[in-house]
């Protein structure tokens, strides 16, 4: 089983664990290499979300607005045009400057190289549809193999416990033997980040898999993100109530990292804010949702709600990216999931020398009896 099940999906494993690894530090090297993506500190303050709105429009004139991102004096702000429809799916990122208005740059986010190698480990670079629930059954395909890897570890004699922890080659040690030892050795080192990774991953792959984790930690909110009703804002009024919401975050939140505003996105949708304490990571943050009216504030019951709502199982849920990635646990969490991932990598490599050694060496004692 161990096998046949590693053969027939190693190539998958391997490219979903080396695009996991390129990906680790994707933050950090956008932050290096994209100057653009920061600015001179002013005393000064920045332009409200209505200013905002008509430099989008003027730049995108055919593209929805989805959200202005605030990310602090030295960091140029975010418009976001995102849109998901089956014939029309966009998703641009205007930076500008949050002092002066320049736009500094207008990319495409489906066009960028860190773009394509999360659509490689989420969906194999397949339509979403097809690629989210095969990534998710060959990840547990994975799994399966690791029980499978695991029970082909355990040693028959407790004296050869040392043998399949720790490396003890010379220089007569045959390539064959190093490899083996690699397989096992790095193997049942990466047995628990595998599962974990294992685990993260399928949260998103399967809506049952998310539910069964999700209460198997004791949340209570729902998973679906449903929105709030609101009572309908004219056009010309959104701009002053995507001032005044943000004036309101601003003011209840001084010390935060981010603050993003949301227009409304249909009728009867509310005016949708979220305030981010911890930077470079998605779990401890505030979701806020306001009548665009009446500034009224709209109570949710899913997950996407204020942080004091959450319980043990919705908080975890919500930390599901950052504990994937190691974010959670700041740079020294990448650097962990970055090594775990490129052990894991390995593993269908050396798997695979190892049946193609033993198959080798079938061939010549067929070939031996053959001649006596």
């Amino acid at each position: 089983m161990h096998l046949w099940l590693g053969l027939s999906s190693g190539l998958l494993v391997f490219i979903i664990a080396l695009t996991g690894c390129i990906y680790a530090f994707q933050e950090e090297i956008q932050d290096l290499t994209e100057t653009y993506r920061h600015v001179s500190p002013k005393d000064a303050p920045f332009l409200r979300p209505s200013q905002v709105q008509k430099i989008a429009h003027e730049l995108l004139p055919d593209k929805k607005l989805h959200a202005i991102l605030y990310k602090g004096p030295e960091k140029a702000l975010e418009a976001i045009y995102f849109h998901y429809e089956t014939n029309d799916t966009y998703y641009y990122i205007a930076h500008i400057n949050p002092y002066s208005g320049e736009v500094l740059h207008l990319r495409d986010e489906y066009a960028t190289f860190f773009r394509f190698i999360l659509d490689g480990h989420f969906y194999l670079w397949l339509p979403p549809e097809i690629g989210q629930p095969f990534v998710a059954s060959i990840t547990l395909v994975f799994l399966l193999m690791l029980v499978t890897g695991l029970l082909l570890w355990v040693p028959k004699k407790i004296k050869d416990l040392k043998k399949r922890l720790v490396f003890s080659w010379n220089k007569k040690t045959q390539w064959r033997r190093k490899n083996y030892d690699i397989h096992q050795i790095i193997g049942i080192y990466s047995l628990l980040f595998g599962i974990f990774f294992a685990a993260t991953g399928l949260v998103w792959g399967f809506p049952w898999f998310a539910e069964a984790y999700h209460k198997s930690w004791g949340g209570k909110a729902n998973l679906e993100y449903i929105e709030p009703m609101a009572s309908p804002i004219a056009v010309e009024d959104q701009g002053a109530a995507l001032d005044a919401v943000y004036e309101l975050m601003r003011k209840e939140y001084p010390e935060v990292k981010s603050i993003e505003v949301h227009p409304p996105e249909a009728e009867n949708s509310p005016i949708a804010a979220n305030a981010n304490f911890k930077d470079g990571t998605y779990w401890k943050i505030d979701y806020r949702y306001f009548d665009g009216n009446t500034l009224e504030e709209l109570e949710v019951d899913h997950i996407y709600g204020r942080l004091d709502n959450d319980n043990l199982g919705d908080r975890i849920v919500k930390m599901n990216y950052d504990l994937h990635t190691g974010a959670a646990l700041g740079i020294g969490g990448k650097i962990v999931a970055f090594f775990a991932s490129l052990a894991i990598l390995i593993l269908p490599v050396s798997g695979t020398l190892i049946w193609w050694g033993r198959r080798k060496k079938n061939k010549r004692k067929e070939r031996s009896l053959g001649g006596i």
